[in-house]
């Protein structure tokens, strides 16, 4: 075998194919999978769900269980051949060599050890290390991904972290080996944007310290971008595009990764004038693989008898830039997109739902196991005062933690308020739980939650949950009048009729919420609480959805409360928006307002962490150091002077001694924030386009 050398990809996957097997039939997950990663590169591998991008991680890994199998191709490491070595040759490779880090930290943490038991295992398990230099090690890389107080933390169990801590010492558990290639599974799904800002950040700087290569799996081309130097796309079990990252998005060369681009909101797209363009069609399932190229029946640029004659090859396109289609030399790629009408803005009319100085407290017990001490008090919800009117998109962002959903629940009706009110078309509901309400107010205020798998009954069909949401609500006179108003309720929503037979588990994530949008309007709810309800959903499906709550929203003027982490998203559909931390509002205004200076010291770092697929923008880098304050203990004074860099700027200690009055800075734009106006007025945008 000829000897590895660093100027040869450390990473070499050639022609792959991965199948799973059944009892009755062979499901091809990758086909002809080809990608290299050199030395000291991240390579980015996106694309939608089920595209098999985790599968090829998996298959670097050889871990595919009982049904997985290699079918076809070659998997190099360092010039081994990872497809043919036997199980003693793995594992002396996997977690010394190679690496992985997946989606959910607690999935790789043993909750009944102590974190550094499970990091010094590591050393002492593929190195032979001894006890004392293990723990050593495991110490030194805590303070490498920056955790506070290393010594407090090897003694801590995995349930006494954050999440972003979890992640942290996950990422820590990966490099105690100092592995030659890290393989990142959705590193940062599960985090605020935020913590994702200081993971992302940190990852590029281990990489850089120790050399590691890295195979970086995402859904977000922001954060592709941001860390990878080359990408790799991938649509149904194949690679349809590869190169530069910044050659790929600049100058695509594939109508898939182009119509990815065209389903996220971008700098510049406009719910009413520019709207995202979602894919047309869905996902082909592997035994629906249509012949020639799979993207075909989706793709604008199919011509029949060409694009389906026969199996389509990666061909260059440039240097080290490949795409797997045939009309790439023949598409006009800097023509604009089809022209969409652009719609009227939706009008806005009175306030039907206003928050004034709402309290929602939690009462803790005191600590020992039989009780004891003094009761504590959690302030999830402090002071909050904001409005609503009719036909309005008002969006509420913040980190986990800060009251978001809390709030929520006071206003379904989940939970009771505190203390301050909460008006509902002039009528108080705070203190009215939803057992005691009437059907008027409870069909009028609804809720599409963040998982639409979690919201759909596994054994009732699509079009009984829709009718049974409908007798619930009083709606219809009889059974035919509730089965056409069913009907009615899917083509809202754009699903086809047929689907009132299917069952949940037939449906795609996408059509599953839709069903939930078309359940929260059977009794023509006027306010609608929006709890996250793209996050869980493919970029291209979250541009459908999205698009649908806007149509939904002009045609029946309703209210949404737009619960969300992502501003991007935020930026493109809200009208107003609220910022909230620790159970506070420190900021709201108009969506231009929040977004342009002056910002509060909060929403600056929010707008700062959030990944942006455009090559264009030029960002401050502005990464809050530790975690959110605890509700149970806030710190004192200002509930963000604990993270914010603009403290020093206020005199006699005032942020660490009082909470800050809300001040109007503009007409609708408030601030509850103490820097003075002259320093305000320095500040500068986060994010700005680049001149062409």
């Amino acid at each position: 075998m000829t000897q590895w050398t660093p100027d040869q990809p450390i990473l070499e996957i050639e022609n792959l194919s991965i199948s799973f097997f059944t009892r009755l039939h062979e499901i091809p997950a990758v086909m002809d999978f080809s990608c290299s990663v050199m030395a000291g590169e991240a390579m980015g591998l996106v694309g939608e769900s089920g595209c098999g991008k985790s599968t090829v991680a998996l298959a670097v890994m050889r871990h595919l269980g009982q049904t997985g199998r290699i079918t076809g191709g070659r998997i190099r490491f360092k010039g081994q051949d990872l497809t043919t070595m036997d199980e003693a040759g793995l594992r002396r490779i996997r977690g010394r060599e190679i690496a992985m880090i997946y989606q959910e930290p607690m999935a790789s943490l043993n909750p009944a050890m102590k974190i550094g038991a499970q990091l010094a295992e590591v050393p002492m398990l593929h190195h032979g290390m001894g006890r004392t230099d293990a723990w050593a090690r495991a110490r030194e890389i805590v303070a490498d991904v920056r955790l506070p107080d290393p010594d407090r933390i090897l003694h801590s169990y995995p349930h006494q972290l954050s999440g972003g801590q979890q992640q942290r010492i996950v990422i820590a558990m990966a490099l105690m080996s100092k592995p030659a290639l890290l393989i990142l599974d959705e590193p940062t799904t599960a985090l605020d944007v935020t913590v994702e800002a200081g993971i992302v950040d940190l990852v590029k700087d281990l990489g850089a310290k120790y050399g590691t290569s890295m195979l970086f799996i995402s859904h977000n081309l922001g954060l592709v971008l941001e860390v990878c130097d080359r990408i790799t796309v991938m649509y149904s079990g194949e690679a349809v595009e590869t190169g530069a990252v910044t050659e790929v998005f600049d100058t695509m060369r594939h109508p898939y990764t182009q119509a990815l681009f065209r389903s996220i909101p971008l700098p510049g797209a406009d719910k009413d004038a520019r709207p995202l363009i979602a894919i047309p069609g869905n996902f082909p399932l592997p035994h629906e693989r249509p012949p020639g190229c799979n993207f075909g029946p989706r793709c604008g640029y199919f011509r029949p008898g060409r694009c389906d004659a026969a199996t389509i090859a990666m061909t260059p396109v440039g240097p080290r830039h490949l795409s797997r289609c045939l009309r790439w030399g023949e598409i006009d790629w800097a023509a604009p997109p089809p022209a969409h009408a652009g719609q009227e803005h939706a009008p806005v009319g009175e306030v039907v739902l206003r928050a004034e100085d709402l309290r929602k407290y939690y009462k803790i017990p005191g600590g020992g196991m039989f009780g004891g001490g003094a009761a504590r008090m959690v302030k999830a919800n402090e002071t909050l005062s904001f409005e609503a009117r009719e036909g309005e998109t008002l969006a509420i962002v913040g980190e986990s933690g800060c009251g978001k959903s809390t709030f929520a629940k006071v206003l379904m009706g989940l939970e009771t308020a505190t203390a301050g009110r909460i008006t509902l078309n002039g009528r108080e509901i705070q203190q009215v739980p939803i057992q005691r309400r009437d059907t008027a107010t409870v069909s009028g205020v609804q809720m599409v939650f963040q998982n639409p798998f979690d919201t759909l009954n596994p054994s009732m069909s699509v079009g009984r949950q829709i009718v049974r949401a409908l007798e619930i609500f009083g709606q219809g006179a009889s059974d035919a009048e509730r089965r056409e108003r069913m009907l009615r309720l899917l083509d809202l929503v754009k699903l086809p009729r047929a689907f009132a037979e299917r069952m949940p588990r037939q449906l795609s994530g996408g059509q599953k919420q839709r069903v939930g949008i078309a359940r929260a309007f059977a009794g023509g709810a006027k306010v609608v609480v929006a709890d996250e309800p793209v996050s869980a959903l493919d970029v291209s499906v979250q541009a459908a959805v999205t698009d649908l709550l806007m149509e939904i929203q002009r045609e029946n003027r309703t209210t949404l409360l737009f619960i969300s982490h992502d501003l991007s998203i935020v930026r493109y559909l809200s009208d107003r928006v609220v910022v909230m931390y620790l159970g506070h509002v420190v900021e709201q205004g108009s969506t231009e307002q929040v977004f342009q200076p002056p910002y509060h010291p909060y929403t600056e770092a929010l707008l700062s962490a959030v990944p942006i697929a455009d090559t264009r923008v030029e960002k401050q880098r502005i990464v809050l150091e530790g975690d959110i304050p605890s509700a149970l203990n806030p710190p004192p004074g200002c509930p963000f002077q604990t993270r914010c860099r603009w403290k020093a700027e206020v005199p006699d200690g005032l942020c660490e001694r009082e909470v800050p009055p809300m001040r109007d800075l503009a007409e609708g734009h408030q601030v509850k924030c103490h820097l003075p106006a002259e320093v305000l007025a320095r500040m500068r945008p986060v994010i700005r386009i680049a001149a062409e």
